[in-house]
């Protein structure tokens, strides 16, 4: 805004009972929200027999966490917003990866394309992967930190010599160069030996039309090392039990995915940008 000569409109706080008129009485031409506004504004929010002004607004944009494509195609549909997917790190100072202005050539599930600099998926061993192959994502460019602030123990892991960033991210790259992040390596589920990613499991309870919020973790297990724990927020003036939550897992991720405990909760620990921290959900259960 500043170089480009506008202005920012900053509530105190996220509203749903004011976030589109705000838009409207400030002729806001794009927004940036969470996944977890999005699905608040899907559950609480309609447009229909409001004077609202919306000509000028161009787009939202998404970033903090993976965005569900379900709930990023509800969206759309039920308030004919396009959402431009984005994904961006506090040590690379901003985006890294977006999605394009032309709606056509964005992909759901993915946060777009390197703007800025460059990246590569990695294996366990540094050694770069094919197109379609998970691994570790790396970024390099102008806009990665130098360092950490007295920690060289920390940057020496997180910074390779030639400026390669470890970012803790797990995905991988399709043939048009979109990433598609699959989880965080610190938050990877090993069941009985095998990796799960928690946004797996995320996705499927978006999905299930009484379900607001949703996080997947890792939790301790005797007879397969770790199990899974899901949390869940249901949306409002809807009822659903813990064991109609597990059928419906049963029915869409079999038996060995399924989640071990489910749990309905009034709201799950978020940071101050609206980001589950899903690691926090462990140490509760802990």
């Amino acid at each position: 805004p500043l170089v480009s000569g506008g202005s920012v409109v900053m509530p105190h706080r996220f509203s749903t009972s004011n976030f589109w008129e705000l838009i409207s009485e400030y002729r806001c031409t794009w927004f940036s929200v969470v996944p977890t506004i999005i699905s608040y504004l899907c559950s609480a929010t309609d447009m229909e027999g409001k004077d609202l002004n919306l000509s000028q607004l161009r787009f939202g944009r998404s970033a903090s966490s993976a965005l569900p494509p379900s709930l990023h195609k509800a969206f759309e549909k039920k308030f004919r917003v396009s959402i431009i997917e984005t994904m961006g790190l506090t040590e690379t100072a901003a985006p890294v990866f977006s999605n394009p202005i032309d709606q056509d050539k964005r992909k759901y599930g993915s946060p777009g394309i390197a703007v800025g600099n460059e990246a590569k998926i990695v294996d366990k061993e540094g050694v770069e992967l094919p197109c379609g192959t998970e691994g570790e994502i790396m970024i390099r460019g102008d806009n990665v930190m130098k360092e950490y602030y007295k920690a060289p123990e920390k940057t020496a892991e997180a910074l390779e010599p030639d400026g390669w960033f470890h970012t803790g991210d797990l995905g991988y790259l399709d043939e048009n160069g979109f990433v598609f992040v699959t989880g965080r390596i610190k938050e990877l589920i090993i069941k009985a030996g095998e990796n799960i990613a928690p946004r797996e499991i995320d996705e499927v309870m978006y999905k299930h039309p009484a379900v607001l919020d949703a996080a997947a973790v890792g939790i301790p297990d005797e007879e397969y090392g770790e199990d899974i724990l899901c949390c869940c927020v249901l949306k409002p003036d809807c009822e659903c039990t813990e064991e109609e939550l597990r059928a419906y897992c049963m029915e869409h991720l079999g038996e060995f995915k399924t989640p071990k405990l489910i749990k309905v909760m009034k709201d799950l620990p978020k940071g101050p940008s609206g980001k589950i921290q899903r690691l926090k959900l462990r140490e509760m259960e802990e």
